[in-house]
């Protein structure tokens, strides 16, 4: 019995060390895979990561089902759909999180799942940079939160020695738009590279920044040429 019951913990042991092992070389090739497909990791100081949540992994990994699956992006920058001089917007998180993942085999570079909900936060210090390089109004702009954010379309306050008003910031779809009125030349249109179905359902203004809540169903990830 002694023998019996060292032999059951140290197999026991085994077993946990090789689902750890596996599901960090999974949690690293699946983050490989999107720094690819999304570009999330294009900064000097940029960090991504994919947890796959749950235990065992290798009984998961069997039946190609995940229940949960996280994915954390920081740092990573934005360019305006007009490709504009300075128009680079800087993303300081955006999280992720998928359920009832599935997938084809264990060699598949693409999956789906049922339900996708997340949050994308934008500094108001990186706001600033980008109201001030795009406004040219001959100083530097500082944005923070204002009242009033309503659906989509978060309220934001612009002032400097050139400007002194309020903007929005407009979270539609995969866009990002920014209207600033007094500095026309501050309108911009990002578009953020998501998983096919997800898209932006509110903005809101709050202490430390903008934070756009995403939400998906019946998501698509893969590696075809498609936005995925």
């Amino acid at each position: 019995m002694k023998v019996l019951t060292i032999t059951v913990v140290v197999l026991a042991v085994l077993f946990i060390a090789a689902d750890r092992i596996a599901v960090h070389y999974a949690n690293q090739q699946a983050a490989q895979l999107v720094k690819e497909k999304y570009g999330y990791a294009n900064s000097t100081d940029g960090r991504m990561d994919v947890a796959i949540e749950g235990f065992p992994f290798l009984t998961q990994a069997a039946g190609g089902d995940f229940s949960h699956v996280a994915l954390t992006a920081e740092n990573f920058y934005l360019d305006t759909t007009g490709n504009r001089q300075g128009g680079y917007l800087n993303v300081a998180r955006l999280q992720l999180d998928l359920h009832d993942v599935r997938v084809a085999s264990l060699t598949a570079r693409s999956a789906s799942a049922d339900l996708a909900t997340g949050t994308l936060t934008l500094s108001y210090k990186d706001l600033s940079g980008v109201v001030t390089r795009l406004a040219r109004s001959g100083g530097p702009l500082q944005v923070s939160q204002a009242p009033g954010s309503q659906g989509q379309a978060a309220r934001i306050k612009v002032s400097g020695a050139a400007l002194n008003g309020e903007g929005t910031l407009l979270a539609q779809g995969t866009e990002l738009t920014l209207t600033v009125p007094g500095a026309e030349g501050a309108g911009s249109v990002w578009t953020v590279s998501l998983p096919v179905g997800v898209n932006f359902t509110a903005a809101r203004a709050t202490t430390d920044g903008v934070e756009i809540s995403l939400v998906g169903h019946q998501v698509g990830l893969g590696s075809s040429g498609q936005r995925v």
